[in-house]
């Protein structure tokens, strides 16, 4: 009987489907630039994938920090989350968001005395990386197919 139990369990979440979001990939590719600002994902992906039963929907982000030019960023990206977290089947994974400065040719190219046999000329910026949501969604992608958590995955990314 306890097998039994098992093997309808088992069977039962093949017939669902788990939905795993790279978020800030996402953001980039469909978002920024439009004058959209709230992506309902819930919606999104009973739109997009009708005829799938979503089980999980997994959104990897990592929290954005401010800057000079933009201040607000963290206080926005707070409030879409918390917006995210009333999608009841959503699962918010975070990974991390580092800055550091780096030395990277100016642009327009510029050439020290128009001597275009060596490198440009490099100046400091600030450069601004996230880090981890692409391994936390592998490894989450790996551990769910493992584990027999759904029966189908859809990975939404660039």
């Amino acid at each position: 009987m306890g097998t039994l139990c098992i093997f309808r369990e088992v069977m039962s979440r093949r017939l669902q489907t788990n939905v795993y979001i790279d978020g800030f990939n996402l953001y980039y590719c469909a978002v920024k630039g439009t004058s959209f600002r709230w992506l309902d994902l819930g919606t999104l992906c009973k739109r997009l994938f009708p005829s799938k039963n979503i089980q999980t929907i997994y959104y990897f982000t990592a929290k954005v920090k401010a800057s000079m030019h933009d201040p607000d960023a963290p206080t926005r990206q707070e409030i879409y989350l918390r917006a995210l977290r009333t999608i009841p089947n959503i699962r918010i994974i975070e990974g991390s968001f580092v800055r550091w400065p780096r030395l990277m040719p100016q642009f327009p190219l510029a050439y020290i005395d128009n001597n275009y046999s060596k490198p440009p000329h490099r100046v400091q910026v600030e450069r601004t990386e996230e880090k981890g949501s692409d391994v936390n969604l592998a490894a989450m992608l790996v551990y769910n197919s493992y584990t027999y958590d759904a029966g189908d995955s859809i990975i939404i990314s660039n």
